[in-house]
């Protein structure tokens, strides 16, 4: 298998709106994907569908060569996804929540136990498990929701806007702990708006209004959105705003 994630003219419609709209690309195990595009451009509805919770109105998409479309819940034992908005629960601990995670995947126990002891070294939590979720500074919280999503030692990874309201030290802690998930080689998935950390992706896909409008490195993003400028000078703001916002000048 050559490639861990691949979608064929992958489109879903809601009535009559197309939310994505014939999209084909594919990425490599131990590659950093980025998806960058404004709200509603369809990011997270394609992940959904590579997430086996969406299925897909025409086109096709196989995640570890399984099909979403006809083998959905293979696909949910392989991937792992961390919500912007949910992955734990406040109102529990650390422990209780992953626990709670463990059991959904059913994980036997001493499984669990063990990739619970390998997962929070590999983050460094240093507090007790006996700590409330919602007493986490923001930053910790993310990284023991990074913990319940790849509890499972999924082999494809889906993060959306995984750092959205922490501070830039937290950001680039978490972004440590991506890159040596890939490393690892696993396929990790990332939805940001911090073109700092799309800087960090191997590719990037630019989706608007649910269509794959761009997909390269982000130095090609920038030779092609701005061929008669030094790439050195050019930011990935500058790239996002001339291909998803306008005009490149």
């Amino acid at each position: 298998m050559s490639s861990s994630v691949e979608v064929k003219a992958l489109s879903v419609k809601f009535g009559e709106f197309y939310a994505v709209k014939n999209v084909s690309f594919a990425v490599s195990p131990g590659e950093i994907f980025g998806f960058l595009g404004a709200n509603g451009a369809g990011k997270t509805t394609t992940i959904r569908v590579l997430c086996g919770l969406l299925t897909p109105s025409e086109g096709d998409a196989h995640v570890c060569g399984i099909d979403v479309r006809t083998h959905a819940l293979d696909v949910k034992k392989i991937v792992g996804y961390m919500s912007q908005k949910f992955t734990l629960y406040d109102d529990m601990t650390v422990a209780e929540n992953l626990s709670f995670t463990a059991s959904l995947r059913k994980l036997d126990e001493a499984h669990f136990k063990s990739q619970k002891e390998k997962l929070l070294h590999f983050i460094k939590f240093q507090r007790s498990e006996s700590t409330m979720v919602r007493d986490l500074p923001g930053g910790i919280k993310q990284q023991v929701s990074l913990v319940a999503s790849v509890l499972h030692d999924p082999q494809v990874v889906f993060l959306d806007e995984p750092t959205a309201g922490v501070s830039p030290a937290f950001r680039q802690r978490f972004w440590g702990l991506i890159r040596e998930l890939a490393a690892d080689g696993k396929t990790v998935f990332v939805t940001t708006h911090y073109m700092d950390e799309a800087e960090q992706c191997g590719r990037i896909a630019l989706m608007k209004d649910g269509q794959l409008i761009a997909l390269d490195s982000p130095l090609q993003l920038k030779k092609h959105s701005f061929p008669h400028k030094n790439p050195k000078h050019v930011s990935l703001e500058d790239v996002f705003i001339a291909q998803v916002e306008g005009g490149a000048s």
